[in-house]
């Protein structure tokens, strides 16, 4: 089988001041259609193969009831970026439990992963329903997660940092080997692919 997520609906109770938000927020207008019943709004956050629908007399669930993840390479790059655009996000923090453990008391602390650790940081933010986003910090994809014979990047930010991780782990190569490295670009060529599949990352 070949199944992709497409569309996740949000539930809103006021359809202009959802879609003001979400174009506040960067995602990408892909239709608005609407007749006398009915109003259907898709929107794609930057990068994403995923959408997200509202409107009227899209579903009965209530507002605020959603609960999304967005995920994102720079953490702290793209809580400003929102909070720039008007969005109130939250400081970065990690759950004491792991990953979206809310099942322990105090489940959310304040800060990066100690270990920075890929998938272990997040901010959050609401929309205008109440309905919560999360963004998680993914640097290094678990295996199968993405095509490893392919390597892409959705953004000028994507490829920026990822070159700076492989700039900062060609550095602790060089201080292991002793010497410089002047075949450097294959190097970083070497590591941005192998993290991005999730394989074993060059020493």
């Amino acid at each position: 089988m070949n199944m992709k997520l497409e569309v996740v609906i949000v539930p809103v109770s006021d359809v202009d001041r959802a879609k003001a938000f979400y174009e506040k927020m960067g995602f990408r207008l892909d239709i608005d259609i609407a007749n006398e019943n009915f109003r259907v709004i898709q929107f794609t956050p930057p990068g994403s193969e995923a959408s997200i629908i509202f409107g009227k007399g899209v579903t009965s669930v209530e507002a605020a009831s959603a609960e999304l993840v967005l995920a994102v390479d720079d953490l702290d790059a793209d809580r400003d970026q929102l909070i720039g655009r008007g969005v109130n996000v939250s400081e970065v923090f990690h759950y004491a439990g792991g990953p979206f453990n809310n099942a322990v008391e105090n489940p959310r602390v304040a800060g990066r992963d100690p270990e920075g650790r890929s998938y272990f940081s997040f901010a959050s933010f609401e929309d205008p329903d109440g309905n919560r986003w999360l963004l998680q910090e993914i640097t290094t994809r678990l295996p199968g997660r993405i095509d490893s014979a392919a390597t892409t990047f959705n953004s000028v930010s994507d490829l920026s940092s990822a070159l700076r991780r492989a700039e900062a782990a060609h550095g602790e190569h060089e201080k292991r080997t002793g010497q410089r490295d002047a075949n450097w670009p294959d190097w970083y060529a070497e590591y941005m692919v192998a993290e991005q599949a999730g394989t074993e990352l060059p020493q």
